[in-house]
């Protein structure tokens, strides 16, 4: 399925949710950068336990990121509403946003390592609201270019939590475009536990 040319905005597009979402949307790479500042500021000695379970959960989150962006290109990283066609397999055949649930596991992950509790429920509000207008506004994106397909796709797919799709939907998968496309997280993860795992060590830092 692909679109040759951008359609013209629908009334969708139009609703204040989508327009602060639209807005979101270019900028969403910024967005986890309030969340640095309470763990940076307030880590706490861990337990390894404490950290693997931290480091589980960024993981699970960046396999179903890599997944997603395999499957859909590097394109995923657009800040325009420029889409060229409706991805339906892979990782998008269990959720409609597996970018964006991975997103929210491995930022899970990254409050644990605060070691405060309350910093999590801080994390999983920050991520609904501004996740929230982002999806409502690529929503209505998709429907304005892709009509019915997208409808038909959107009310067999979970919009966040993963489920086995039947049948399942195989397609093709770039893996090495994926991992490229991916190493600047790759790399703000790491630099991100190093800081933390220093913080945690030296709290005079």
């Amino acid at each position: 399925m692909t679109a040759a040319v951008i359609e013209p905005m629908a009334t969708g597009e139009c609703t204040l949710a989508a327009r602060v979402g639209g807005w979101l949307f270019r900028y969403r790479g910024y967005a986890p950068l309030p969340l640095l500042l309470f763990p940076l500021t307030a880590a706490r000695p861990l337990t390894i336990e404490w950290w693997l379970a931290a480091m589980v959960l960024v993981a699970v989150g960046e396999s179903m990121r890599l997944a997603g962006v395999a499957a859909a290109g590097p394109e995923t990283r657009r800040r325009t509403r420029a889409v060229q066609r409706l991805v339906t397999y892979g990782a998008f055949s269990w959720t409609r946003n597996p970018l964006y649930t991975g997103n929210f596991l491995a930022w899970t992950g990254f409050a644990l390592l605060s070691g405060d509790p309350r910093f999590v429920s801080v994390a999983i509000a920050l991520f609904a609201i501004v996740y929230g207008f982002i999806v409502r506004y690529e929503e209505a994106v998709l429907e304005s270019i892709f009509g019915d397909d997208y409808l038909a796709y959107k009310h067999s797919t979970p919009r966040w939590l993963p489920r086995r799709p039947r049948p399942m939907v195989r397609g093709t998968h770039c893996w090495r475009d994926a991992w490229r496309a991916e190493t600047s997280t790759f790399a703000n993860y790491v630099g991100l536990a190093v800081v933390l795992a220093a913080k945690a060590r030296f709290p005079i830092l």
